[in-house]
Order: C-alpha cells, then structure tokens, then sequence
C-alpha cells in the first residue's frame, strides 16, 4: 500500500510515520509538507536514504502540487493543518486558508485518483466547551459548536470530508482526538513548554486561574487509533478517541511536571488568560473501543515522565526549534 501522509514533517504527522513504517514494512509512504515554522525534517531522519519514503515539499493549497503527489497512492492521512489556537487568535486567515481550503483541494484530488480510504484527523475542540464540574463527554454525536478561529476552520474541514462522501462517494473516516502529547512536539504547546522552560531556567506561563481541563492523549496511542480505523473503520464514520487523564486541570499537569523535574511551584507564573478560553474538552471513546477494539495504553503520569526524560536529552532539537520567529511569538503571547 502507497499513502500519502500531509503534514508528516509535525509532530502527530512524524509520530505516525515512523510508527507506520515500523509496523508496515511493505509499505510506502509519501511525506507531504510545507515545513512551515512547525515542520521539522529532523523528526525523520532515521528514515533518509529509506526507498519506502519518499518527502515532497508542497503546500496543501496547491492543486497541481497535490494532484503530483497524489498518482498511485492508495491512501490519505490527512493532518496537515494550523493548529495553535493562540496563533489563530492573533492571525485567524491563514488557518483558514489551509484548515478549509487545503482540506478541500486535497479532497477534489482525491476524488480524481478514486483513493481508497481519505482519512481526516481532526480535534476534539470542534465541540467546544464543557463545564468544569459536569461528567459529560465529547462523543461522535456532541453538535459542533467551535468557540475559536482554529476550532471553527477544523470543524469546516470535517464537514467538507463528510460532504464528499455524502456527495461523491469518496471513501472517508475521521477521527477526532483529544491533546496529544509526546516526542517531537513544538515547544510552543502546553507540556514541550513547560519542560523546556524548566530546563532553562525560565517561568512557566499559565493562562488565568489555571483550572482549564483537558483530555491527555499520548501520541503512540493515536497513531494506533488511526491505524485500526484505516484497517477496519466504516467509511463515512467518525471515531472520537481520547487518552487516559481523568479531568486533570492544567496546573495540575504543570504541578506534576515541576515535581518530576525536581522544581518548587515558585517556577510557575499566571499570565493573562486568552480570549475564549474553553474550560473544559473530555473525550468519550466507547465507539472505537466497542466496534474496531481500541483502546489507550499509555497512563498519563508515566508517560508524561518519559516525555520530559526525551526532551531532556534531546536539547539540540528543541534549541533549534526555539529560536529565531519563535522567540517573536513568545514575547507576544506571554510578554
């Protein structure tokens, strides 16, 4: 089988392939990014030289690029897309050029080269907010309803992959998961923040009161997620997949990250909190496990230790990756 992998230079998109090709050694992949300030060919070096990967450097936007990229590939993993909600409150056009209008160029060219299975990796933010206190989930029937620029063109991308299979018959899956942590993730997110800041001797910046809630996904167990729907998923369905944190606030994760570093709270600093911030996401997977027998692995807390143990010794990549634009957005966003 040949896929075509967008967005494999990110973080969950570089997790994948290298997952992929481990457990799929007759395989071939196709690695197709823009490498904007996010994509690191650095995450895939142990694949250069390997005939089964092929990188491609192209914008999602562009249809003959796409349409090039495309011949004979059987299968699309879709998880290019801009995904900082910060970013997208500061500049929200750019997300939506390439979270929407990316998504759909990719979608035509799908459709053209008839490809077996389009499968559209997508967020559980599309839903919005749930209250802080309440046991409710996220599940595949929770009505969208997205409450910042990056939410909302995520939430256009997955009815535009719905639409084409309704419309055209291409055969889609979408799966929308909750934060993923792990290797390889760009210092701007929450957790690579937090241990690389520590390790440098800076503040960690928290947004308000600290009690925002999020569903903790480790980045394998994705990548496991995604591989079964694409074996054994219904095309035209949706699988929600979540991790195995239950309701642990981000001052929380922060706690536990300067306890296993070694650090007092005193390295902790509450900054002023983002326009729209949602309170709470939390991920009802019982889909997925009940019809393809997934489910997560990795517990949080160890996990999130071997996260910090990688980023410790993996310094010269997130150094280079801290530098230059980055240094700009940082002293945008928390001053």
């Amino acid at each position: 089988m040949k896929l075509l992998i967008t967005g494999g230079a990110g973080f969950i998109g570089a997790n994948f392939i290298l997952y992929w090709m481990n457990h799929h050694p007759d395989d071939s992949i196709v690695n197709f990014d823009k490498l904007t300030y996010a994509g690191n060919l650095e995450n895939l070096k142990t694949l250069e030289g390997n005939s089964r990967y092929t990188f491609v450097k192209g914008d999602i936007t562009d249809g003959s690029c796409v349409d090039r990229a495309m011949d004979g590939v059987d299968t699309i993993v879709h998880f290019a897309a801009e995904s900082h909600v910060d970013r997208s409150i500061t500049e929200p056009a750019p997300f939506v050029t390439t979270n929407i209008i990316g998504t759909q160029v990719l979608l035509n060219a799908a459709v053209k080269h008839k490809v077996k299975r389009f499968h559209h990796v997508s967020t559980d933010e599309v839903f919005g907010s749930l209250e802080l206190h309440s046991k409710e989930k996220f599940n595949e029937q929770t009505r969208y309803d997205p409450r910042s620029p990056y939410a909302a063109s995520k939430a256009g991308s997955d009815h535009l992959v719905h639409a084409y299979f309704v419309t055209y018959g291409l055969p889609v899956t979408i799966t929308n998961c909750s934060n993923n942590f792990g290797p390889y993730q760009f210092p701007e997110k929450f957790i690579p923040l937090a241990i690389t800041n520590i390790i440098e001797g800076k503040k960690v910046p928290v947004y308000g009161d600290g009690l925002y809630v999020r569903d903790w996904l480790y980045v394998e167990d994705h990548c496991r997620a995604i591989e079964l729907v694409l074996q054994s998923g219904k095309a035209g369905e949706t699988y929600c997949v979540g991790g195995l944190s239950d309701d642990i606030s981000n001052i929380g994760v922060i706690k536990k990250i300067t306890h296993m570093m070694g650090k007092d709270e005193s390295v902790i600093e509450f900054v002023k909190d983002r326009p729209g911030h949602d309170r709470r996401y939390a991920i009802d997977w019982s889909k997925i496990r009940r019809e393809l027998g997934w489910k997560p692995e990795y517990d949080f807390d160890s996990w999130l230790e071997k996260t910090i143990v990688w980023y410790k010794e993996n310094k010269a990549w997130w150094k280079h990756v801290k530098t230059g634009e980055y240094q700009t957005y940082y002293k945008q966003q928390y001053g």
